[in-house]
């Protein structure tokens, strides 16, 4: 029998995560493991050498006191027996477009899983979303359909749903994100704190997930491990080949 791991970086309660369980059940033994708490923007990060606490909330539920990735890392090794045959990541209650994945703990979720060696993807909502059985339906259809046929090797991929009505799906490339990060001061008792926030924007692209998800299209992206820029290797190498003597 399959082998189905959800996870998510909203945390063990987050009611998509039931959404999904009952959605694939069908599909293979499907487990639940993730943070104990909402772990939003916690990007690929993991508890190294600290312990963490591992708590079966009831049967193939499984909540870590740790980050996103501590969840994948430790159903895998500590769980699992190290073997799952998929991951969904998600449904995340906000989209992660162009440079989101970088702080997203939802795609650190199907990194990790690709880094094990799983057949991983995540999928995120655009704010205000009404697309909820859609969604859970090309979810079905895409887990079927991997786990028959698997992904390439070294890659995963980032899926977005538009809130508005769905026009079809669009295999996309990433597109840049404008963050208008601000530092907003607070008061906390008699200390100064900041708090990072403000307004997001994107460049319009076409062939983006931004572009699709703007014109009521489903964003498919496949990301791949490999992060080198080939192109410009021959312009580095003769860039930096002085740079020491030897």
């Amino acid at each position: 029998m399959k082998k189905i791991l959800l996870t998510n970086d909203d945390g063990i309660y987050s009611p998509s995560l039931n959404y999904l369980y009952e959605k694939l059940k069908d599909l293979g033994e499907v487990y639940v493991c993730a943070s104990d708490e909402n772990r939003s923007a916690a990007s690929h990060s993991f508890t190294l050498r600290k312990p963490i606490k591992i708590c079966e909330i009831k049967k193939n539920w499984y909540s870590v006191s740790g980050t996103p990735t501590d969840a994948v890392l430790l159903f895998y090794h500590a769980i699992s027996n190290k073997k799952v045959d998929l991951l969904i990541a998600g449904i995340n209650d906000s989209p992660n477009l162009g440079e989101d994945i970088l702080y997203s703990g939802t795609v650190a979720c199907a990194l990790e899983g690709t880094i094990l060696g799983i057949n991983s993807f995540a999928v995120s909502f655009e704010k205000n979303n009404k697309n909820l059985e859609i969604a859970l339906d090309l979810i079905y259809n895409l887990a079927k359909n991997i786990l028959k046929y698997g992904l390439p090797k070294n890659t995963f991929l980032n899926i977005n749903i538009p809130h508005k009505k769905i026009k079809g799906i669009k295999i996309t490339r990433l597109g840049k994100r404008i963050y208008k990060d601000m530092a907003i001061p607070i008061k906390k008792g008699d200390d100064l704190c900041y708090i990072i926030d403000g307004e997001m924007g994107f460049v319009k692209k076409r062939g983006t997930d931004f572009s699709a998800i703007e014109k009521g299209y489903i964003s498919i992206t496949p990301l791949h491990l490999d992060m080198t820029n080939y192109q410009v290797i021959k312009k580095l190498e003769k860039r930096f080949k002085n740079l020491i003597k030897i």
